[in-house]
């Protein structure tokens, strides 16, 4: 019989609602069977999510999930690149991480910058604590800290803005006025990071960062010439269609093809259910990270 597995969720270490430990007992009551805990640009909750793991009977992956620049395309982006199987408590990684975690916390500011120069108010009290406590700040800290800011309100009422991802969608993804591009690690730089800490690297959500059928394919075969292991076909965002060309071309180039629903806690509006991808009835391709 299949493992039921979830390959990517996040805890209060990066932008998850929960603490790690409580993200592994409501995958396993949610029935998941194989689960990785993969917070942004950092490993600093796997150990809790390990143990945790064992205690509900949940075999949980050591993972991470690096942001980077695909400096590769015609105009440079930001992608994710999964990592399983690391060794997470390597001084290697660690100090990678660290470096990869500092370009995060200093774009995350520049963003920030950008808001206040967009004449918005920030409650930066969250964002404070995180820095203070070595935790990764990102845009939903930021999305939050302008969303508790009262001066705000009016303007948000007026733009149809009332939660993280809708600030996010308005002023923080690529061509809005407040994105700022990172500018460390790229997609080769994260493989090679992964590799070198003896995990395998996946290619995250192809279809939530780039809309093109074509341009995603031609990515995957410039990510598979620079190491890349495999993709993450099943998203609980991607059709039966793009599920399905993914999956397609990963067979022709012996890609690993994973899944997940990219859980990020109970209330959030997008990514608040395990499991909640659909593999179309296509066998997952998950190699050894299964096991």
């Amino acid at each position: 019989m299949p493992v039921r597995f979830d390959l990517q969720s996040h805890s209060t270490h990066s932008d998850g609602a929960l603490a790690a430990a409580d993200v592994v007992r409501l995958a396993s009551e949610a029935g998941v069977e194989l689960l990785a805990l993969s917070d942004h640009d950092t490993v600093s909750g796997v150990s809790e999510a390990i143990a945790a793991g064992e205690q509900h009977g949940v075999r949980v992956v050591p993972a991470v999930e690096i942001s980077a620049v695909d400096d590769g395309s015609p105009v440079p982006r930001e992608l994710h690149i999964l990592g399983y199987n690391i060794d997470h408590a390597g001084a290697a990684l660690t100090e990678q991480l660290e470096a990869f975690l500092g370009d995060r916390e200093a774009r995350t500011l520049r963003m920030a910058a950008a808001l206040e120069e967009c004449g918005f108010e920030l409650d930066k009290k969250e964002i404070e604590e995180r820095i203070a406590a070595g935790k990764p700040i990102g845009r939903p800290h930021l999305a939050g800290a302008v969303l508790r800011a009262p001066a705000n309100a009016e303007r948000l009422a007026a733009e149809n803005i009332d939660d993280v991802g809708s600030l996010i969608r308005g002023y923080l993804i690529e061509g809005k006025a407040a994105f700022r591009l990172r500018q460390t690690p790229t997609v080769k730089e994260s493989i090679e990071a992964i590799h070198e800490a003896g995990g395998v690297s996946i290619w995250a959500h192809p279809f939530w960062d780039i809309s093109e059928p074509a341009e995603v394919l031609s990515s995957i075969d410039r990510f598979h010439a620079l190491g890349i292991d495999g993709v993450e076909a099943f998203y609980v965002t991607h059709t039966r269609e793009q599920t399905q060309l993914l999956c397609d071309r990963c067979a022709e180039l012996g890609l690993l093809t994973t899944g997940s629903a990219d859980f990020h806690g109970p209330e959030n509006k997008d990514f608040s259910r395990f499991m909640a991808f659909d593999t179309y009835g296509i066998e997952p391709n998950l190699g050894p990270i299964a096991g």
